[in-house]
């Protein structure tokens, strides 16, 4: 089973790859096998669904479904850099940024939300490094921003 027919299997779908919001490219593929995103922040069909600071707005839950939103866009991403999300031999590294209100500190489980979409999708190969950083403010007022570094075949 391919990488996007699990997506569907997990009741998700593969966006469309997000259009920049300032300027950047989304992705960048190097000549030696490694694929780097952009941050991607929670647009679902070009609107920002997940607003606001997780700890005020946004409860941890719902954190925990911006970044896997934010996930997803990235491997969207990706597979319009590469062609195919199943030349994605290992994820490697994940940054989670999380818009969190003054005393909220579960960050690493916000973005959870990532990881674990990626562990469910890429078993061994998507256990990767992570940071998960607790920022006052993200663009367009985004609860999540993640990227990604993969190494690709």
């Amino acid at each position: 089973m391919n990488v996007e027919e699990k997506i569907r299997e997990m009741g998700l779908s593969l966006p469309a790859a997000p259009k920049p919001v300032a300027a950047y490219v989304p992705a960048v593929a190097t000549g030696d096998g490694y694929v780097y995103t952009s941050g991607q922040i929670p647009f679902v069909d070009g609107e920002l669904v997940f607003k606001g600071k997780v700890g005020r707005e946004l409860d941890e839950a719902q954190g925990y479904a911006a970044a896997q939103i934010c996930a997803l866009n990235c491997l969207s991403v990706i597979k319009a850099a590469v062609g195919s999300l199943d030349r994605i031999e290992r994820v490697v590294k994940v940054t989670g940024f999380v818009a969190s209100a003054p005393g909220f500190n579960a960050q690493p489980k916000v973005v959870n939300g990532a990881s674990e979409l990626l562990g469910k999708l890429f078993g061994a190969a998507g256990e990767h490094a992570r940071s998960a950083v607790g920022v006052g403010e993200l663009p367009l007022d985004a609860a999540c921003e993640v990227e990604m570094i993969v190494k690709i075949v």
